[in-house]
């Protein structure tokens, strides 16, 4: 009975240790796919993020401050990376960041028009409450990116938490050829924010002349309408 016992004890050792080695194998491999996938991310290794993902490592995973690879290339300038991600069927493409910024806000930001349409066609989100995308292209100044938002039925007087719009953002931060393309396009230069301010009173503050002189125009236009 006691060789009995002993044999089963045996058996036993053998099996945990098999399990144990497998385990820890498995952890190992692991931690060296999560080191190489952020590490690819940093170099904008395209190739190295295919063939993880490939292997069954999951795009979504966050990494040690918690963003999410996709927000994590973009905001590093890994373009290629980022290319890859957002075509991964797996990706999650509304994941935002700390500060609530998905994807999209970001490459809008960016002006990376060909990560734009890659997201958009991938079903990100255009209209979102708060601040949206085309509160961040106008920011950047990318006429092609607001451009394509605006195809994707993007709402051109999106207000931010405190009522700020894309039109006054391009105004005070983006460029004149931006302020203009919005105004041409219907975007109200009469709406004020929380603070009273309107979209002239943005340019007006911001450095670049040529957008105060369009939105200008723009106001006694509206303004001369609205009193007939």
């Amino acid at each position: 009975m006691g060789h009995f016992t002993t044999s089963r004890q045996f058996l036993y050792n053998i099996k945990y240790s098999i399990y144990l080695y497998v385990f820890i194998g498995f952890n190992l491999a692991l931690s060296s796919s999560y080191d190489d996938f952020f590490k690819a991310i940093e170099f904008d290794d395209a190739k190295t993020i295919q063939q993880l993902i490939q292997r069954g490592f999951d795009p979504n995973t966050p990494s040690s401050d918690l963003q999410s690879p996709l927000n994590l290339a973009i905001q590093k300038n890994a373009h290629q990376v980022s290319l890859v991600l957002a075509a991964h069927p797996k990706l999650q493409v509304n994941q935002p960041n700390a500060n609530d910024e998905t994807p999209l806000m970001l490459a809008a930001l960016k002006k990376q028009s060909d990560l734009t349409k890659t997201l958009i066609q991938r079903g990100a989100d255009v209209n979102r409450p708060g601040w949206t995308p085309l509160h961040y292209a106008a920011t950047s100044g990318s006429v092609d990116i607001i451009r394509l938002l605006l195809e994707h039925h993007a709402y051109i007087d999106a207000e931010s938490p405190n009522g700020t719009t894309p039109l006054m953002m391009a105004a005070h931060y983006g460029t004149a050829q931006a302020t203009k393309w919005l105004l041409e396009e219907g975007a109200d230069p009469l709406i004020r924010n929380q603070q009273g301010l309107s979209a002239l009173d943005f340019a007006k503050n911001g450095p670049n002349r040529e957008s105060e002189a369009y939105v200008a125009a723009f106001v006694r236009a509206a303004e001369a309408k609205s009193k007939k």
